[in-house]
Order: C-alpha cells, then structure tokens, then sequence
C-alpha cells in the first residue's frame, strides 16, 4: 500500500511541477524582449519544441503537458497556436508580468541556455533543423509536406531520439563535469 501511495504522490508531484504551455511561450516572447527583438509564432513552437525536448534529457521530466503535433512547418503546440493564431506571421506581443510563471531554478537554468543555443537562429532556419529530425519525419508518416498533419509526436520518443542524437556531446559533458568536480576537491 505505501509503495502504491509513494507511486500516486509521485505522478502528482510531477504534474504539479509541469507548466502550461503558453506560459513556456509567453516565457520565451518576453526573454526575447528583453533583447529589444521581437518574435513569431514559428519561432515560439520550435523554441518549445526544443525546450521541451531538453528538459526531457537533461531533469527527466515533461515541461508542459499539451502534445506537440507534426505540422507542416514543424512541431506545433496546437493549444499555443490558437493562443497565437490571429497575429499569422506578426511579431507576437510582449506578455504581461504575471502571464510568465517563476519557473523552478532547474527549469529556468535549461530555458535560458535552450534560449542560448536557440535563440538567435531565424524562425526558418529552426523550421529547417525540425524538418531533418528523423523523428518529426516519422510522426508525417506519408503526410505530403503542404498537407495538414495532426501526428502526435510523442514526449517519450522525442526524449529517445534527443538522448540517441546528441548522446556522444551528453557524454563528453558528464566526463567534463566529473573532472572538473574531482579537481575542486580537497584533502
């Protein structure tokens, strides 16, 4: 019985420590701000995509619930998109203050270095690198590329294949940070 309830606490704690995902965008749209730039809703999915996915690799949990589905220009949040949907190809507004949630540090530290590596590439160059992903490619199925596409591209797979694509530069990191603990200790 108690491994039963240790195992329910478990799944609740982790939902709790989920996040919505238009909080997640509305993160990212005002990060971006900060930068005195603006952003689109292409570049808001693939920026979601891609935090979702490192997140999954590097704390072992979900970021947001919401499904991330294939669509033609790539991964799409489709909660997020009809958020967005009546500004098409405009620069998104910058969100109120307490439309972005404080994020636990954890959190926070992979969101900032996703919008580190991420940030600075074109909404189409980010389309182009989802396009290559072997695992957007499957979740199409036979979808021609135009062609509406409603595939859901699974958390668990989309951990798979991040884990599988950059295990090589995961475990050079690990190595790293195990050398450069044993050098700040001392006798």
């Amino acid at each position: 019985m108690a491994l039963l309830l240790g195992s329910i606490y478990s799944k609740l704690l982790g939902r709790i420590m989920t996040y919505k995902a238009i909080e997640v965008a509305n993160w990212f749209i005002a990060k971006t701000a900060e930068f005195g730039d603006l952003t689109t809703h292409l570049k808001i999915q693939k920026l979601l995509y891609y935090a979702e996915a490192w997140i999954q690799v590097l704390l072992n949990k979900e970021l947001f619930e919401e499904p991330i589905q294939a669509w033609s220009h790539g991964p799409v949040v489709p909660e997020v998109f009809q958020h967005f949907r009546s500004f098409g190809w405009n620069p998104l507004p910058i969100p109120s203050e307490n439309a972005i949630p404080k994020f636990s540090e954890d959190i926070m530290d992979v969101l900032e270095q996703v919008f580190e590596v991420y940030g600075d590439i074109s909404a189409r160059r980010l389309e182009e690198m989802t396009h290559t992903d072997k695992l957007w490619i499957e979740a199409r199925g036979e979808c021609e590329p135009e062609v509406r596409c409603t595939n859901i591209m699974s958390k668990a797979k989309i951990k798979q294949y991040f884990l599988e694509k950059y295990a090589e530069d995961l475990r050079e990191n690990q190595n790293s940070l195990r050398k450069n603990q044993g050098r700040g200790q001392t006798c």
